[in-house]
C-alpha cells in the first residue's frame, strides 16, 4: 500500500509519534504521567527505528487488513523531526521548524505546508514541541489509563475537537516509554513501536533541512 500525500501527512501526526521512545526515565514512580513529564523535560533530541501498524475500521462481514511500514525517526525539540519510511514504500516527512515537507519517492512529489497550521494539538506536541507537562496540558487532557498488555498507559485527548486525532495512548514499561496507540477521527488505529532509541542524540544541523529533489513536483498548501 502506498500512502497518498494526504494520508501520509495525516499519519505523520501519528507518527510523530511522538513518543514511544523506549527510554529509561530514571524513575520508579508508578504514575505514567510522571514518566511522561520526565521525558518531556529531559529528552531534547532522539533517534530510533520504528515500525507502524495501521488498522482501518472493519467493514461488515470482513476482517480489517493491517497495513505495516517501517523506517527511522529523529527529532529535536522544539518543533523539528524527520521520519524516513523505508518499507514498503519510500517516503520522507521533515519538519524544519517552519515548514512540514512530505516527499513521496514513487510519485516524485513534494508537498509543503506551514508547520504551525499542521501540528496544533497533535501527538507531535508530545515529543517535538512542548517543553513541560503544563504546556502539554494546554492542548491535551492527560489521564492515567488502566494498565493493559503489561504496560502502564497515559491517555491524551486533544482539547480541540476539530482535529484528526481523537485519542493518543502512551505506554510505559518499567518506567520506559514503550508504545504509542493512536485513534483518529476516521476510526483507524495506529500503533508505533520504536527500537534502539537513543535519547539526547547528537544530531547534525542538516538533519532537518530539506531541499526538493531536482525534477520533483512541488505542491504548496
Amino acid at each position: 500500500m502506498n500512502f497518498s500525500a494526504k494520508n501520509a501527512a495525516r499519519f505523520l501526526i501519528a507518527i510523530l509519534l511522538i513518543s514511544h521512545c523506549v527510554i529509561s526515565t530514571g524513575t520508579s514512580d508508578k504514575n505514567a504521567i510522571n514518566s511522561l513529564e520526565i521525558f518531556v523535560k529531559t529528552v531534547k533530541t532522539g533517534r530510533a527505528e520504528f515500525s507502524q501498524a495501521v488498522t482501518p475500521p472493519a467493514k461488515e462481514g470482513q476482517v480489517a487488513r493491517v497495513k505495516t511500514s517501517s523506517g527511522t525517526f529523529e527529532f529535536a525539540r522544539p518543533g523539528q523531526f524527520k521520519f524516513v519510511y523505508k518499507k514498503p514504500f519510500e517516503q520522507t516527512i521533515v519538519a524544519d521548524g517552519h515548514t512540514l515537507w512530505l516527499y513521496d519517492v514513487d510519485l516524485n512529489q513534494v508537498t509543503a505546508r506551514k508547520q504551525a497550521q499542521v501540528l496544533g494539538s497533535t501527538p507531535a506536541a508530545l515529543v517535538a514541541s512542548a517543553a513541560d507537562l503544563k504546556a502539554l496540558q494546554t492542548d491535551f487532557t492527560l489521564v492515567n489509563a488502566p494498565d493493559a498488555d503489561g504496560l502502564q498507559w497515559v491517555a491524551a485527548m486533544p482539547k480541540t475537537k476539530d482535529g484528526q486525532v481523537q485519542t493518543v495512548r502512551i505506554g510505559f514499561r518499567a518506567g520506559n516509554l514503550a508504545a504509542l496507540d493512536i485513534l483518529d477521527s476516521f476510526g483507524q488505529t495506529s500503533r508505533i513501536s520504536f527500537n534502539g532509541f537513543v535519547a539526547n542524540a547528537v544530531l547534525d544541523a542538516a538533519t532537518f533541512q530539506f531541499k526538493p529533489p531536482v525534477g520533483a513536483d512541488v505542491v504548496r498548501q
